[in-house]
């Protein structure tokens, strides 16, 4: 229960009910309680930001120990971004481990270590399980909505996952530009674009607002500014005050350059829904790595990634499904053993007795 909703949980629960709560000390009680509602209640670490600098950070912020024992700036996100200060968010990704496990165990049970690193970025067969959307353990392209999507999508290169991940973001769903993207990708209607002067910014997308620079190209088409301008407007649109502060400067600025009130206002729509969260393409690029890596290791070496997935437990979805969907891929899961099993999961090459039936493995029957 919120602290302001003492007085209805006073009022609606029976055990507090009976309990009388007229007396003035016991409103002065309840007037502090709700005084309290929203207020910090203890201080956190960001669990990944990191602020870089020489040894004279020291000299530009208070620190104090965090519970876990880390040094700490006391400043907020916000105030270090005011003070200068360079500000890193340094994800900690399961996938890697998973990953890597999944590389081990290859080269116990075949004798060679795959290079994910090095593995060719146009490979058919990881497209193939991409466009199949038996993708899951697969990094970003594992939830119902993403295996929609890239199903209709139907990614078949390493630039169409930059945009499938960035297309499965707040933004391009609150602007309603999924539809129009697929519908154009498909061939099922042409490309439209807000005006013929975006076209250069939007055309890689499908006439599609999608990655943030594409966002600073549009302001900078419709108002005349500069990038670096642009990207000023486009954090500033992150807040509900800040749009409005950007509205009263957009519009005028838009009319000046001579373009109509319904085109200035179809643009404006577009980039406030987008304002709610979009994604850096710079960003994208870096996650679909992983993503596609994930793709590879799946296509090519589905009982090592899955043992990885199941080992590291990277994803969202139960180990029962994970385990189901082994066997989907004709993987024979085998049970505990006191004489060969181990903490985690392993990979070993089977006997013809232990293999999945043949009908799973979609070969005909051995006689």
């Amino acid at each position: 229960i919120r602290a302001n909703q003492v007085r209805q949980a006073m009022r609606d629960l029976p055990e507090l009910r009976a309990s009388s709560f007229n007396t003035p000390r016991t409103q002065l009680l309840l007037e502090l309680v709700e005084r309290l509602d929203g207020l910090p209640r203890h201080i956190a670490l960001h669990p990944c930001g990191v602020l870089l600098s020489d040894r004279t950070l020291l000299d530009r912020t208070p620190v104090e120990s965090s519970w876990l024992g880390f040094p700490m700036s006391q400043f907020d996100k916000d105030d270090v971004e005011a003070l200068g200060l360079l500000k890193l968010d340094v994800l900690g990704i399961r996938m890697q481990s998973a990953m890597a496990y999944a590389v081990e165990q290859v080269e116990a049970v075949d004798g060679h270590r795959p290079d994910i690193d090095t593995a060719p970025r146009d490979d058919p067969r990881t497209f193939e399980l991409i466009q199949s959307t038996k993708t899951l353990g697969c990094f970003q392209i594992e939830s119902p909505g993403q295996r929609e999507l890239i199903g209709k999508f139907g990614p078949e290169s390493f630039e169409d996952l930059i945009t499938d991940i960035s297309l499965f973001r707040p933004g391009p769903v609150k602007s309603d530009m999924i539809r129009p993207f697929l519908h154009a990708r498909q061939g099922w209607q042409e490309a439209t674009y807000l005006h013929e002067d975006l076209r250069p910014a939007l055309e890689q997308t499908e006439g599609v607002v999608v990655f943030h620079e594409q966002v600073l190209m549009v302001v900078a088409v419709m108002t005349g500014c500069t990038l670096a301008e642009a990207d000023e407007v486009r954090r500033t649109l992150g807040s509900p005050e800040g749009q409005e502060e950007v509205r009263a400067w957009y519009f005028p600025a838009a009319l000046r350059k001579g373009y109509d009130l319904e085109v200035v206002q179809q643009v404006w729509e577009v980039l406030e829904a987008f304002a709610s969260f979009g994604f850096c393409k710079a960003h994208a690029a870096a996650f679909a790595l992983p993503t596609y890596q994930s793709a590879w290791l799946k296509a090519h070496h589905p009982a090592a990634f899955l043992a990885g997935v199941l080992t590291h437990d990277p994803g969202m979805y139960p180990k029962r499904l994970i385990l189901d969907d082994a066997r989907q891929f004709g993987i024979a899961v085998l049970g505990l053993d006191v004489n060969a099993s181990g903490p985690s999961y392993t990979v070993e090459k089977v006997g013809f007795l232990d293999e999945p039936p043949p009908a799973i493995l979609g070969a005909p029957p051995r006689s």
